[in-house]
């Protein structure tokens, strides 16, 4: 069973299961526990915002190289959060990643929104982009 801040989609459209941890989860393993975060949104997006030390790799159709990408960044056996928006794209990141053999990977439920109405910080400019 997992801990009370995290839910499975097992069972939900994803094919494989993902683990969401809410954006108080996701800020403890993030400063605390030493994970990296990686936001998928766009550059435009990431400009207007983004999480301290956040890495960023988009996630949209029209990159056919994400996962060449974000393992350019991150190992398959780092421990990571993904984030975008609102929380979906960054489970369908998430997806990938897994299928792509990326072990310890976790979407950040309510994504950047979130982040922001918890009031957590953020930076501006964007700081590694591709």
């Amino acid at each position: 069973m997992a801990p009370p801040h995290e839910t499975s989609a097992a069972g939900s459209e994803s094919p494989v299961p993902v683990v969401t941890v809410d954006v108080a989860a996701a800020s403890d393993l993030i400063t605390s526990a030493g994970h990296r975060y990686v936001d998928v949104r766009t550059e435009e997006e990431m400009n207007k915002g983004h999480l301290h030390n956040s890495l960023n790799v988009p996630f949209m159709e029209k990159n056919p190289l994400f996962v060449e990408q974000f393992s350019s960044l991150v190992s398959k056996e780092e421990h990571v959060v993904v984030g975008c928006q609102s929380g979906k794209r960054s489970e369908l990141a998430c997806v990938d990643l897994l299928e792509a053999g990326f072990k310890n990977v976790k979407n950040m439920g309510g994504g950047y929104a979130a982040w922001l109405d918890n009031g957590f910080p953020i930076n501006t400019p964007p700081h590694t982009m591709y």
